[in-house]
Parts: structure tokens; sequence; C-alpha cells
């Protein structure tokens, strides 16, 4: 009987990496988004190599205005704007893809299990879920890092408890949706085990949402950081992160404005290209492309 049912077991879809690849590449401003995040990257993987220490100070340059010597200026201490760009670059990338990482990581585990048997763990965790979404993301984290203490790992870790909520709702409804198919309620006829299907059917079958998610989630926590290190509840001085530069650049609003340009800037452009690649990759991914 098990050999019988086992035969007709439909075989699961399997994505389509080529053509996916190519939707993909014929999207113009999903590739800039592309361009834009890998630049970021390696500005904050390889531009703290290359630049000065960004804490040493020369006060014979204090507010000097960008040059060759110093591209993007200095600070009211003389502390050249590159250097701690970039190493801000460092902070603000980190802080945001990990607590997305670590919210995916937790929020998945969570909305598949519960998506999947459903019953009194669904229905205790989507009322918990639903409370915690009321609150909007920032006011969140805001409210969890002035409990935890000001800190990168307290950032991170506000900011990923923040966005644990919205990953449970997607990977739910992930989950029912797919338990619902053919090729899942065919595994469990064939005495497949519930971790084996998680794994090997919802799983593979749901991560290009997960994948969107994180496009979107990334650029989030990285405004969530610069906002509570802004706000003093996050990365200290003299550490240098976007939010902590935007900080410094208050006073120095008429004097100096590139102290708050390039920061703003780099914010601004690091979520537009997380934006932009998460809409390329979210239509390529779409099954009903025409490409």
């Amino acid at each position: 009987m098990t050999a019988a049912v086992s035969a007709v077991v439909p075989a699961r879809p399997r994505p389509q990496w080529r053509r996916i690849a190519r939707r993909f590449l014929h999207r113009p401003m999903a590739i800039v988004g592309l361009v834009l995040v890998l630049a970021f990257i390696a500005l904050a993987v390889v531009g703290p190599m290359l630049t000065s220490d960004p804490d040493l100070q020369d006060f014979q340059v204090v507010l000097s205005p960008p040059s060759l010597a110093h591209p993007l200026g200095t600070d009211d201490l003389g502390r050249d704007v590159l250097a701690r760009v970039a190493n801000g670059a460092r902070v603000s990338l980190l802080a945001g893809v990990v607590s997305t990482a670590i919210a995916l990581v937790v929020g998945i585990t969570l909305g598949l299990i519960s998506g999947f048997y459903r019953g009194w763990f669904d229905a205790v965790l989507g009322r918990i879920v639903d409370v915690l979404l009321a609150f909007p993301f920032l006011i969140f984290a805001v409210g969890l890092a002035a409990i935890l203490g000001a800190s990168l790992t307290n950032v991170i870790a506000a900011l990923a408890i923040s966005q644990v909520p919205a990953v449970i709702r997607i990977a739910r409804g992930e989950a029912m949706s797919i338990r619902d198919q053919e090729y899942v309620s065919g595994a469990i006829a064939d005495g497949s085990r519930d971790g084996a299907i998680i794994l090997k059917y919802v799983l593979p079958n749901a991560a290009s949402a997960f994948i969107v998610q994180a496009t979107v989630a990334i650029p989030a926590a990285i405004i969530g950081e610069a906002t509570l290190s802004f706000l003093g509840l996050g990365v200290q001085p003299p550490n240098a992160s976007w939010g902590i530069l935007l900080t410094g650049a208050q006073q120095y609003l008429a004097q100096a404005p590139y102290l708050a340009v390039f920061p703003g800037l780099a914010i601004a452009l690091t979520t537009l290209g997380f934006n932009l690649l998460g809409d390329g990759l979210r239509d390529a991914l779409d099954p009903k492309g025409h490409r």
C-alpha cells in the first residue's frame, strides 16, 4: 500500500534559477539596486582598510571642506569624514544584516511550525503577533533599546525582536498555503516525518518569500540603527555609525552641511539599493512572470 501511494506522490516544484536570473537581468533598476548594495558592502569591508584612522584628530584641519587630502572633508575634531563614513557603513550594515538574520531564523521557525500544525499553538502565537504588530516597527525598537541599554549588541537585539512578528506572519501564511498542496499531502500519506516535510518541501518552496522579506527588512533595520544611534540609544561616541555622524552634524548644518549630507546620502542610497534589489527579486521570483 505504501509503495502504491509513494508512486503517485507528485514531484515538488523546483525553482528555475536560470529563468529567474534572466528575469532579474531584464530589470535595469534591479541591477542598479544590486550595484548599490555591493558598493556599500565593499565600502564596509574594504573601506576601513584603505582609509585613515576614523578616530585620528587633527585640529589644524577642523571643519575643512572636501579636498584631495580629505575627499569628504573633516569634522569638528579634525577627523576624516570618509574614514568615519566607511567605518559607519560597517556598523550600520552589520546591525542591519545580523538583526535581520536573527529575525528570519526565529520568525521562520515559529511561523512554519504555527502554519504547518495550526491548532492551539497557532491560535496563541497569532494573537501575540497581532498585538506586537500593533506597534510601529521603530517605536517598538526604540522602546526595547531604551529598556536594554545603549550598545551595538542591544541595538541588534532590539531590531531583531522588532522584526520577528512580521516574519512569523509571512512564514505562517506560506506554510499554510504549501501544506495544502498535493505533493505535501502525498508526502504525509507516504509516511514522511513532519520535520522532513517542512525541511524538504515547505521551506524550499517558501524561500523566495523569505529572500524578498530580507531585502525589505535589512534597509528598515539600517534606518532603525541610525535612528537609535541618533537618539543616543545605539552606538556610542567615539565609535562611528551613520546615526552618530548625523548627531554630530546637527550643530554645524550652516557652517559645514557636508557633515550631514554624506552620512545621510549613504543611508538613502543603501536603503534605495536594497529596495530596488528586493523589487527585482520579487518580480524575478514571481511564477507568473512573463520572462
